[in-house]
């Protein structure tokens, strides 16, 4: 199985960091620069789904 966790846009990384962080805040979830094993999957899970909800967010405001 190919290694398919990229950007599609690699300039577009830091922005992409920065976002996961300010989600991870939302939520409460603690994360770190680099690794971070140590969470949970519901941790995890809540960041990326707030991730998913901002971005869908984002897409209706620009439909208007």
């Amino acid at each position: 199985m190919a290694y398919s966790n990229k950007p599609v846009v690699p300039q577009a990384k830091a922005a992409l960091n920065q976002f996961k962080m300010e989600s991870a805040r939302e939520v409460g979830v603690n994360l770190k620069e680099g690794y971070n094993g140590d969470l949970t999957s519901r941790e995890a899970g809540s960041v990326g789904g707030n991730m998913v909800k901002k971005m869908i967010e984002a897409y209706e405001q620009n439909l208007k």
